[in-house]
């Protein structure tokens, strides 16, 4: 008993660690955030010093940031809308439908993931300014569901294998059609499942830079883009930048401490019979 105890101390003492060095870089971002650029520079870093918010006003005043953080909603959640209306279907065919070829698809689509973006970078954007998409809304959210899609496709498979084949079988003997099922039943079973897998494919879409940088200019560009742009020929104005990442990173942060509970259900979900 004593030694079970110990050992959920000494577990316990190094979880806060891994959690405070996780965590340390956040709250140095916010904590510069609040000095002035000679403060934020100084060697050795100042500890007490007198808050002020003028990076933050300074951030937002020629930045457009109420644009870019817009930009980030849209983008976010389109992309998130269309990738499961695009993975819901395909899951249910992989899931209850499966061949010979249903392993090498899920594994031929997820190896796409571990291609590098800038390998695709210059065929995407020549092909998206012939079309007309640079720049656009409706290019960064087609762009953002298809570097999206294996992932919820992956886990929208994963929600699906764990509900009984039985159900569907004793629906398709009464009579009810693919569409039936996956809108009467799949969708409330696997109702969990789905709005994790939406709110991981929301964090991924808002935290996505590359693509947001490298196609997007002043119309379309996300907050990613808006952080980028505090870095100057000259150097990085390090108040200013910490204040942009602050304003880009709150959202998501509380999106997420308000919706962890309803993700962490989803990422169970299945895993306790």
């Amino acid at each position: 008993m004593k030694q079970s105890a110990l050992s959920q101390i000494i577990f316990g003492i190094l979880a806060w660690i891994a959690a405070l060095v996780m965590f340390f870089p956040i709250l140095w971002m916010i904590v510069t955030a609040f000095k002035t650029e000679g403060q934020a520079i100084a060697i050795p870093p100042l500890i007490l010093f007198t808050p002020t918010i003028q990076s933050f006003l300074d951030a937002t005043a020629n930045a457009g940031y109420l644009l870019f953080a817009m930009n980030s909603v849209i983008v976010s959640v389109g992309s998130t809308v269309l990738a499961i209306a695009i993975a819901f279907p395909a899951a249910y065919a992989l899931a209850f439908f499966p061949t010979q070829r249903t392993e090498f698809t899920l594994m031929w689509m997820l190896s796409t993931k571990m291609l590098p973006a800038v390998g695709v970078l210059m065929p995407i954007y020549l092909g998206m300014k012939t079309i007309g998409l640079q720049d656009t809304r409706i290019g960064l959210v087609g762009l953002d569901t298809l570097m999206n899609l294996p992932i919820v496709v992956w886990m929208l498979y994963s929600f699906f294998k764990e509900i009984p084949g039985e159900i569907l079988e004793a629906a398709r003997v009464d009579g009810i059609g693919p569409r039936q099922q996956m809108w009467h039943l799949l969708l409330p079973l696997s109702g969990p499942g789905i709005a994790s897998t939406a709110l991981l494919s929301v964090i991924l879409s808002w935290n996505e830079a590359f693509w947001s940088i490298n196609v997007t200019a002043s119309h379309a560009g996300t907050l990613a883009a808006y952080i980028a742009r505090f870095s100057a020929p000259e150097g990085l104005f390090w108040a200013k930048l910490s204040a942009a990442s602050v304003l880009a990173v709150a959202p998501i942060l509380v999106f997420g401490s308000l919706t962890q509970r309803r993700l962490v259900r989803g990422l169970t979900f299945g895993a306790v019979k």
